[in-house]
């Protein structure tokens, strides 16, 4: 899938219509700032890829030090499949930044992965959100798919349709498989993981809830699966298990929380899916979310169109999204 639009495939992508491009100026400039800041945070520099470009016409990218975007389309096709084995990344990691051409205008960005084969969630992963739930803590991980046509970019906006009258948004940290894995132990799983980057794992409760309970339609809709802003490469994220993620609704705090509350770690989840079918490159995996999601909180608060949403998790940059009415 071309991550950034709400289609599957490249040739699908021309039929969607996410146009908003004063919200796509806007959270553009957010992550620039971002990326300067980056430079500050405990584990130093980081290689940023990005995708950036039209919806269905992204192109590859890096961000250097400056905030700046390189153009990688003349390295490679895109942010997929091969070039996110370690061979591919290590080729990326030896390129001289200021030989790239720089991106000098300010371009929607994308979802980081360009085809994503299998989109997995996993639920009531984080044990104080499984407790604010009132849910029995799980024994082994609960494990649903989102269809990767939901797949949208950091700052498209998130489509309300008339008949969902129940969504609600999740920060999760976001595993992005680079290594073909079967049936891999718990110490090795970490070795085939490409990155990580941030998801709002978008969900109409009416349909996990009290309603036909089939979690896979609650959690599809078209842009139901923001990702981005960027991708950052597994060994710049010393600790997975150590990042502190939140989401703010309005410029309210809605959700604090940190990695470490996760029943099962990133290393069991890849270790478990892949016991029972093979992740390939691009599979991305999202981890659960912490506590404070709308369905939980007295009274309720679930989204509504005019709605901005900023989730952020440490070391991954910033997302924002609008909720917009679908006509």
């Amino acid at each position: 899938m071309v991550a950034g639009s709400v289609h599957g495939v490249r040739e699908s992508e021309s039929n969607t219509v996410l146009a908003a491009p004063e919200i796509y100026r806007r959270g553009v400039a957010r992550l620039t700032a971002m990326c300067i800041m980056r430079r500050t945070l405990p584990w130093g520099e980081t290689m940023k890829l990005v995708r950036f470009g039209d919806i269905g016409q992204e192109q590859p990218g890096l961000l250097d030090a400056g905030g700046t975007i390189r153009d990688l389309s003349g390295i490679v096709d895109d942010i997929a499949g091969d070039v996110l084995t370690p061979a591919g990344l290590q080729r990326l990691r030896d390129i001289d930044l200021a030989t790239l051409p720089a991106v000098d205008h300010t371009p929607r960005v994308g979802a980081p992965i360009g085809t994503v084969r299998k989109f997995f969630g996993i639920g009531l992963n984080y044990r104080d959100h499984a407790e604010e739930t009132g849910l029995p803590i799980p024994e082994v991980p609960i494990v649903f798919c989102k269809a990767n046509s939901c797949v949208s970019g950091p700052t498209d906006p998130v489509l309300a349709p008339p008949d969902f009258q129940r969504m609600d948004y999740e920060v999760e940290l976001a595993v992005v498989i680079g290594t073909p894995a079967k049936r891999v132990s718990k110490d090795d799983a970490l070795d085939y993981v490409a990155g990580y980057c941030i998801c709002n794992d978008v969900s109409e409760r009416s349909m996990q809830k009290g309603g036909p309970g089939e979690w896979v339609k609650a959690k599809s809709y078209d842009s139901f699966g923001p990702l981005g802003p960027w991708l950052v490469t597994a060994d710049e994220i010393p600790d997975p298990q150590n990042l502190d993620l939140t989401t703010d609704l309005n410029g309210d705090r809605m959700q604090t929380g940190n990695t470490s509350t996760m029943i099962f770690t990133v290393a069991e989840l890849v270790s478990y899916i892949s016991t029972y079918m093979t992740l390939l490159p691009g599979d991305v995996v999202v981890t659960g979310t912490p506590p404070g999601v709308g369905m939980a909180r007295n009274p309720r608060v679930f989204l509504k169109p005019g709605d901005e949403l900023v989730l952020r998790v440490a070391g991954l940059g910033e997302q924002t999204t609008t909720v917009i009415a679908e006509t």
